[in-house]
């Protein structure tokens, strides 16, 4: 059973900076990434890293938010700079493996304007 665990979520003001990990207890993945979902929303997509590095952003965070992942493939980190109060969220970390998809339980981040 894969287990995904994050960490790394908090408040912080507009314009300030966080940085979410996520920690998963197995290995081989073909991608890995964070989902969002704010109070009354849908659950989207924020970014993925697949098993080839490449990525993919949502365009609201592109040029904001970098995610990146260590050498040995499972633990995935999300770099958010230049906050705003629309990044106000609980973010999910995601992983993905022989198409079978697991998630983590999620962690609140939350910009005061």
């Amino acid at each position: 059973q894969v287990q995904l665990v994050e960490s790394g979520g908090g408040l912080v003001q507009a314009g300030g900076s966080l940085r979410l990990s996520c920690a998963a207890s197995g290995s081989s993945f073909n991608a890995m990434g964070w989902y969002r979902q704010a109070p009354g929303k849908q659950r989207e997509l924020v970014a993925t890293i697949f098993s080839g590095c490449s990525t993919d952003y949502a365009e609201s965070v592109k040029g904001r938010f970098t995610i990146s992942r260590d050498n040995a493939k499972t633990t995935v980190y999300l770099q958010m700079n230049n906050l705003r109060p629309e990044d106000t969220a609980v973010y999910y970390c995601n992983a993905v493996r022989r198409f079978v998809t697991y998630w983590g339980q999620g962690t609140q981040v939350t910009v005061s304007s």
